[in-house]
């Protein structure tokens, strides 16, 4: 499940990435190539949809975001090291009253 949100959430990203660049603040952007205000796609129209879509893909981004973080998959042993790195150190560590090993080729002081 976690794996279907975080793929959703990559491509909400991107479409919303293109519909921001696709926006331009001063009139510009998509809505530059359309003249006429009484057209279907005008320029005012065209500039409420791009908006209207980045909203909703900021909305659904966040609630994705959110839903996310509960289906996060979590270590399900309560005991035990919780993961490769703390396994490691507990298998490398010394016991207090043993030397360290000495390398080949130094003789101990």
């Amino acid at each position: 499940m976690f794996t279907a949100i975080a793929i959703l959430m990559m491509i909400a990203s991107i479409l919303l990435v293109l519909a921001v660049l696709a926006q331009n603040s001063k009139g510009g952007g998509l809505a530059a190539g359309f003249s006429a205000g009484t057209q279907v796609m005008g320029v005012r129209k065209t500039t409420d949809i791009i908006e209207k879509i980045t909203w909703g893909l900021a909305v659904s981004l966040f609630v994705l975001s959110v839903g996310a973080a509960f289906f996060l998959p979590r270590n399900q042993t309560a005991s035990g090291p919780s993961s490769a790195i703390q396994e490691q150190i507990d298998q490398s560590t010394v016991p207090s009253n043993q030397a360290p090993p000495i390398p080949s080729g130094q003789q101990p002081e």
